[in-house]
């Protein structure tokens, strides 16, 4: 498969009562933090989201799919808990003998109305569609229940 996306960040495309986009990346690592960004711009405009906060998040899991899943839902847990919305990332993926693990490191802030757009509300991280291909950079497809 030939990536011609060299440069993009990620693009969306049409489903039915949900969102899907694909992010890429050089690595993997770079695709997995375009994936987090581009969930994040469902939501509301990510440029106007300050580095303000740090979490830190370590997944892991049997597949990239998977592993993908774990560190999407992680931030919509973050979302719904302490009201946080993230714009930097930094991602580090590891393969294992039982799988693939994952450290990251985001950065952003609490979710404010008056500076914060409120654009589509994501209720999930779907396994529908969710494919990872490496060939000539990365390419991850994600499709989020709004």
């Amino acid at each position: 498969m030939e990536n011609d996306n060299q440069g993009k960040k990620f693009e969306f495309f049409e489903v039915t009562a949900d969102v899907g986009y694909r992010a890429h990346g050089k690595t993997l690592d770079e695709a997995f933090e375009n994936a987090a960004l581009a969930m994040f711009e469902v939501m509301t405009d990510t440029s106007k989201i300050e580095h303000e906060i740090e979490r830190k998040i370590e997944v892991e899991s049997e597949d990239e799919c998977a592993l993908l899943y774990d560190w999407l839902s992680e931030f919509l847990f973050m979302l719904d808990v302490d009201f946080l919305m993230f714009s930097k990332f930094e991602v580090k993926i590891n393969k294992g003998n039982g799988g693939f693990s994952l450290k990251g490191t985001a950065w952003g802030e609490e979710f404010n109305p008056e500076i914060h757009e409120s654009r589509a509300e994501v209720k999930a991280v779907t396994y529908h569609m969710m494919d990872v291909k490496q060939d000539n950079g990365v390419m991850v497809q994600v499709i989020l229940d709004i």
